[in-house]
């Protein structure tokens, strides 16, 4: 069988896996797991197996005309390199993990079928995006992963919060969609097609009658779709979903589908200097942004949303200074042990019966409750953190040597602006990535209070999956040399200048964060052995806070006592801390721009409808409707009535004929 068949049937098997669980879940419950198990670990054998044939050597392209559409046809094509293989490959392992866990841990769901079915039809949306050689069709994969977030984020529609999520997330990715659609077809006009080879190629000719425009309009749907300032607020709230969910999106479908469509486009954008530095001020302010407000939360989940973006920032940037190896290898590593990030907080939310990093911390003995996920979320918080030798280390540094090169003018596309702006803030995320790090361990792990409740071990759908994204979150880094003849062949290997900078501002960050914890422990306990109470205002802030976004939790939790939790976030943001765990008040700015005039435009056309609109056609009524009132009150079907007006007219005729020839016998 060929590469390009191979290729085909990696996105066609979680499609049909999909389409059979929709057709069967209510019928044939037995054979929901299976179908939501084996197309996507079959898809991701593929990925693997075509990603051993193209071995980072020459691409492989193909395609077939789908239908003449005029001077611009639509193709189906496959465009197989490097990237592309090899970031198949995480969307099937994330896919794979995602589903077995979510067998044990959605395991008494009533909407488990249609859950299953669409984690297939996102997973195929997303292999459909990677290899698709036209922009046609990868648009198909793009719109899917919209409606799909929307249902996954909705799945429990029952709450309020799941409903506004995922309401809000499909909003906000579409009103990037829009500027994004316009940009596709205006690339497409100048370059004469939607295949993506062709469309390099215009632009390596200096084809392109409008970068810098194309380029924007093209940004702006990949700000809505990975997460990016000023289209970030969307992926916070989505945290109102399962927490499977979670980890798909954020690992390796659709936040990665617009980090992943600049690098397969990154030319369009390097033709135009001032998108580059667009792209970089984006960057720039959504990693230091995202950090402050990661250090503020108090849902776990929330936490790992804003580190998401975050880090999509660092890929974001990496591509503003024109290097996608770094980006894509960032977004390699990064996928893996988000993955397990997002998945081992799913253990921790079930052991401890709450969302809620308050709660956790006066809960005593959770990581003896729980071993796997706390040795396994240590590893990826080390990761994460980009601490040396795991993964992350090394795909961050990838992007700080790059950021550096451009700085220092080594770069022959990107401006060095953009370089200095993507240095800075990603030498100042390392130290707020690191920082909030380490409080969500402190925080859940190291807590001092009441027993934490003992559910015994956790399944080994859900454990296992844990063990076997540790894995690549600890070795990937070291696949940094091999890698780069995988990509451009650029450097992904750390120097000693930007490992000194990273390494050094993630050591203080993780310091200082341990050292203002246990000065608010202490300040816990003295206020504990002082019988200084909690006030109630600040009790019932808390309460609210502790309570889980969604009916995740399956186990009855015991209460936990109220008391106040020592967070050195607090410490650390000081008056900022208020703001940023608001996210900086995004949300109601925008309510304040866009929503209520939007709504007050709209209660204008309704009154102008209703009043002006509708009177008008009232009124084009109103006459035939008094005439026809008339004629029904004369029509009294009483015969002398009807003789009597015949005489009366009869009589009015003559005498009107009578004055009038007099009158002519006069003149």
């Amino acid at each position: 069988m060929t590469t390009p068949t191979l290729a085909v049937l990696v996105p066609l098997l979680p499609f049909l896996g999909a389409v059979a669980g929709l057709l069967l879940g209510r019928t044939s419950p037995g054979f929901v797991r299976p179908l939501a198990i084996l197309p996507t670990l079959a898809a991701a054998v593929l990925a693997v197996l075509v990603a051993f044939r193209q071995g980072g050597g020459k691409d492989i392209d193909t395609a077939t005309e789908l239908t003449p559409t005029g001077s611009v046809p639509i193709e189906l094509s496959l465009h197989l390199d490097g990237f592309a293989v090899l970031v198949a490959v995480l969307v099937g392992l994330v896919a794979t993990c995602v589903q077995l866990y979510s067998t044990a841990y959605l395991r008494e769901d009533p909407r488990y079928p249609s859950y299953a079915a669409l984690i297939s039809l996102f997973t195929s949306a997303m292999l459909l995006v990677v290899y698709s050689g036209d922009l046609m069709v990868l648009l198909v994969g793009w719109e899917i992963m919209g409606i799909c977030s929307y249902f996954l984020v909705g799945h429990y529609w029952e709450t309020e919060a799941a409903r506004s999520a995922s309401l809000k997330a499909f909003l906000v990715t579409k009103l990037g969609d829009v500027p994004f659609l316009i940009g596709l077809f205006a690339l497409a006009t100048d370059a004469g097609s939607f295949r993506i080879t062709k469309i390099l190629d215009t632009v390596e000719k200096g084809g392109l009658d409008h970068p810098t425009l194309i380029a924007l309009l093209l940004l702006a749907g990949v700000a809505g779709k990975s997460a990016q300032f000023p289209l970030h607020t969307w992926l916070p709230d989505a945290m109102a979903g399962p927490t499977p969910v979670s980890a798909l999106i954020h690992a390796a479908t659709m936040v990665a589908a617009g980090v992943y469509f600049i690098a397969r486009l990154l030319p369009v954008f390097a033709a135009s200097q001032a998108a580059l530095v667009v792209m970089a001020v984006m960057a720039a302010v959504t990693m230091i942004g995202s950090g402050l407000a990661a250090l503020a939360q108090d849902d776990i989940k929330r936490v790992l949303a804003y580190s998401t973006i975050g880090q999509l920032g660092y890929m974001t940037g990496a591509l503003a200074v024109t290097d996608r190896g770094a980006a894509v290898f960032h977004l390699l590593s990064h996928g893996a042990f988000k993955a397990l990030l997002f998945l081992g907080a799913g253990v921790i939310i079930h052991a401890a019966g709450t969302n809620s990093l308050a709660a956790m911390s006066r809960m005593d003995g959770l990581a003896k409750r729980i071993p796997d996920a706390f040795w396994t979320m240590t590893i990826a918080l080390l990761a994460l953190a980009a601490i040396p030798p795991f993964a992350g280390f090394f795909s961050k540094e990838a992007v700080l040597v790059a950021a550096e090169l451009a700085a220092t003018g080594h770069s022959d596309q990107a401006p060095a602006t953009a370089g200095w702006l993507v240095l800075i803030a990603g030498l100042l995320t390392a130290l707020l990535t690191a920082a909030y790090a380490a409080r969500l361990w402190l925080m859940a792990f190291r807590g001092r209070g009441a027993p934490a409740p003992d559910h015994g071990k956790e399944p080994l759908a859900m454990t296992g999956v844990l063990w076997l994204l540790a894995i690549p979150s600890i070795a990937f880094g070291l696949a940094a040399v091999p890698l780069a003849d995988w990509f451009d062949g650029g450097q992904l290997t750390p120097t000693l200048t930007t490992s000194a900078l990273g390494t050094g501002a993630a050591l203080i960050g993780v310091l200082l964060t341990y050292g203002l914890w246990q000065g608010a422990v202490a300040r816990s306990a003295a206020g504990a052995r002082g019988g200084a109470g909690v006030p109630v205002s600040v009790a019932a802030a808390e309460s609210a806070a502790e309570t889980p976004e969604v009916a995740e939790v399956t186990h009855d939790h015991p209460a936990v006592p109220a008391g106040t939790a020592p967070d050195p976030g607090k410490a650390l943001l000081g008056p900022l801390h208020r703001h940023a765990a608001d996210g900086f008040h995004l949300d109601a700015v925008y309510d304040r721009l866009f929503v209520r005039p939007v709504r007050a435009a709209a209660g204008l056309v309704r009154f102008l409808d209703r009043e002006v609109v509708d009177a008008y056609v009232s009124g084009a009524g109103l006459g035939p409707r008094l005439l026809g009132t008339l004629v029904r009150r004369a029509q009294t079907g009483n015969v002398q009535s009807y003789l009597s007006a015949l005489l009366a007219g009869a009589v009015v005729l003559a005498i009107a004929t009578a004055v009038l020839a007099n009158v002519n016998a006069g003149s």
